[in-house]
């Protein structure tokens, strides 16, 4: 049919405005407190249980037993229930460091990574080395050194928590070399090769260069005034989950001559053949056995540290441009113990206003008055409180362990958002079930949930045949609200997410009726879209003349409006059984 008119007639054209925006990124859970092992104060970000064990690891020995961190069973339970991604922030006490490669574990008098002799004093003395790597992760654990082998190869030192390198080939006629990084605990004859780079070069003109493959890059806590960042440092973007190169010692720019010869002063500069271990990091997660886990933390030891080591990591995800994440808990941080630290992950949230803080009250073994006291202390909408605690087995040491709510939670979340949308209420027998654990530490009577409930203490039930439940979706607003339900924050938390997406593109746009209309074109067809998948009963977005008068728009302003009417769960069902007597008619 003619797409325009030149004779008389009608012409009917099509304009179809009904295309659904993509759908907005989604984001997961910030989880912040002590790790085995890992970058310390980084937000690093892992999509699976098994790259969090590869950067943080799994369990750790005190007192001659083995213990997860409460930040390991809450990734694990977070990724079973369904949560795609995870922004975990290691916490330690004191100074850390990572450690650098050292010589020959093999008993290779080694000149490339580093070689070493021993002094006539018993001393290390070190020949120069043609590069330097050091391990992303920081601490003790990473420390592995050994100046001689036993047969096989392997380090006394070596574990699955730390790594070893080895250079498997180096070629003087092509100026290239190959580097592996190991497994700290394997064997010669049986390697477990974590990172393999093939065809290195020590010419920094070379697209191969070995810091431009491995990468330089590592990252450092800065601060300015009362400011937190992460300052990068370095030239070559990180390629390696495990290493950087600290150092080239030994460059070989234009290794080749005019005919394509190396050049004799460049070949011996290359790293030999040979392997070898890491040391000189520094920085104990615990010192002296000390370490209090699960049920035992107490105000001043939590999984052996402080609340004070908290502080620094909190103020850094306040950058919103930076991390993005809806839902952020500290398993081990608790209200009536640690209270500065609880408050300023929930003002964190506040501040955000794109996440939720999920928070724990009371330490193990409290009773329901203290949890409702501890809770008046909030009058947020922006954080949600869970109780009792909570028992589980830790796949990592085996145990069965007592966790506060914190721990489990950001699941539920993530199930919920999986399995629903994020306006769900994350809670009741079909998204609140909690088949991870295998009791709670109080079976809740009606009237104890009821008190709970009354003081937005988000309770946790037990139901024989259905077992442990989040039975509670209250925020810890006070004042009664749309906003005092996690549904509806969660709700708005998402809108406001995708929203915000759509207006960063206008920024530095024309003020103009096709800006408000690319707007609006993006906008509707989305919260249409929410509207469908039962988020909303009625939604109504200006953005036109009315509120974008000449005077808002000489002050460079854009002004939307947004109406929302969101909808509500039924929480309170009753059910009205009405006896009649016989031959009574039933009403229409």
């Amino acid at each position: 049919m003619a797409e325009t008119l030149i004779s008389p007639g009608v012409l009917a054209r099509e304009n179809d405005q009904s295309f659904v925006g993509g759908r907005p990124v989604t984001y997961g859970a910030a989880i912040i407190g002590p790790a085995v092992k890992g970058p310390v104060g980084i937000p690093t970000a892992v999509s699976s249980f098994s790259q969090y064990e590869s950067i943080f690891g799994s369990t750790v020995e005190s007192g001659s037993q083995y213990y997860s961190y409460l930040n390991s069973i809450a990734a694990r339970n977070y990724f079973s229930q369904g949560g795609e991604g995870l922004l975990i922030t290691r916490v330690v006490t004191g100074s850390f460091s990572g450690a650098v490669t050292s010589g020959s574990a093999e008993g290779v008098n080694n000149s490339g990574i580093d070689a070493i002799d021993i002094g006539v004093n018993g001393t290390l003395a070190y020949e120069k080395q043609s590069f330097e790597l050091k391990t992303l992760s920081e601490g003790v654990i990473m420390n592995n050194y050994q100046l001689t082998s036993s047969a096989g190869g392997t380090l006394v030192s070596g574990s699955a928590d730390n790594l070893r390198w080895e250079i498997n080939s180096s070629n003087t006629a092509s100026g290239n070399f190959s580097l592996l990084i190991r497994r700290g605990n394997d064997t010669s004859n049986a390697r477990t090769v974590l990172e393999s780079y093939n065809d290195l070069s020590m010419d920094p003109t070379a697209p191969n260069y070995v810091a431009k493959v491995i990468g330089d890059t590592y990252f450092t806590i800065a601060t300015d005034g009362s400011d937190t960042y992460v300052k990068t440092n370095g030239n070559y973007p990180q390629a390696s989950n495990l290493v950087y190169v600290s150092a080239v010692n030994t460059p070989t720019p234009g290794y080749f001559d005019n005919d394509g010869t190396a050049k004799n002063i460049f070949t011996g500069s290359l790293p030999a053949i040979g392997s070898g271990s890491f040391t000189g990091a520094t920085g104990n997660n615990f010192e002296n056995n000390t370490a209090l886990f699960n049920e035992n933390i107490n105000a001043d030891n939590i999984q052996g540290i402080s609340a004070n080591d908290y502080t620094q990591s909190i103020a850094l995800l306040n950058n919103t441009d930076l991390y993005d994440f809806n839902v952020i808990a500290a398993p081990g941080l608790i209200k009536s113990l640690h209270s500065s630290q609880v408050t300023s992950l929930v003002s964190l949230a506040q501040n955000r206003t794109d996440c939720i803080a999920v928070v724990d009250i009371v330490p193990y073994d409290s009773t329901i008055n203290a949890a409702v006291t501890q809770a008046s202390g909030f009058d947020s909408s922006y954080a949600a409180t869970y109780w009792p605690w909570l028992q589980t087995v830790d796949p990592g040491s085996g145990q069965t362990v007592w966790a506060p709510p914190s721990t489990y939670i950001p699941g539920v979340y993530a199930f919920t958002d999986a399995s629903s949308d994020p306006w769900f209420a994350p809670a009741g027998l079909i998204r609140g079930s909690l088949g991870n654990v295998v009791r709670a530490e109080r079976a809740l009577t009606s009237g104890n949930r009821d008190t709970l409930y009354v003081a937005n203490v988000n309770p946790i039930a037990t139901f024989p045949g259905n077992g442990i439940v989040v039975f509670g979706q209250k925020t810890l607003q006070k004042r009664a609200s749309a906003l005092d339900r996690v549904n509806v924050r969660r709700l708005l938390i998402a809108l406001k997410s995708y929203i915000s997406q759509v207006s960063d593109n206008l920024v530095f746009e024309q003020n103009t009726i096709s800006t408000r209309n690319n707007f609006l074109s993006q906008v509707n067809p989305y919260l249409e879209s929410v509207q469908q998948r039962q988020g909303l009963y009625a939604f109504k977005v200006v953005m036109d003349e009315t509120n974008n008068t000449p005077d808002v728009i000489d002050r460079n302003q854009l002004v939307g409006q947004i109406f929302l009417q969101p909808t509500k769960t039924a929480e309170f069902i009753i059910l009205d059984f009405n006896v009649l007597p016989t031959g009574a008619t039933f009403p229409d």
